[in-house]
């Protein structure tokens, strides 16, 4: 329990540091809390080790329909799931970035001067 609440500890502290007020910062942490504990949550709940076992998982799922029937799921499967290398830890990494990314964009135009003048006329 005490490695689980210092991993908890610095998303909300870097999240507090970077947004320099807490309201932003609690959104920011819950919003780090639930991508980095619904990640691996999801990521221990796959029922496959191996490209193997995802394979034939993914095979023993497309059987019960038509390509036609679901054709985004079909090409998701086929040109990302089922290609050589393919590793669903690895998608851990874009998703944090793109958390990180619009994060900074808020912080950042929460700071910026427009914004600043907005809050005072909006009061």
């Amino acid at each position: 329990m005490r490695s689980r609440r210092r991993l908890g500890a610095r998303p909300s502290g870097q999240a507090r540091e970077a947004s320099r007020s807490r309201p932003p910062a609690a959104i920011a942490s819950a919003v780090l809390d639930s991508y980095i504990y619904g990640f691996a949550l999801q990521e221990a709940s796959l029922p496959f080790d191996t490209a193997e076992e995802t394979a034939e998982l993914a095979q023993t799922i497309m059987a019960r329909f038509t390509p036609d029937e679901y054709p985004h799921l079909t090409e998701l499967t086929v040109e990302h799931v089922l290609r050589p290398g393919y590793d669903y830890g690895t998608e851990y990494e874009f998703g944090l970035d793109l958390i990180l990314d619009g994060l900074e964009r808020a912080r950042d135009t929460a700071q910026s001067p427009s914004a600043s003048a907005r809050r005072r006329t909006s009061k």
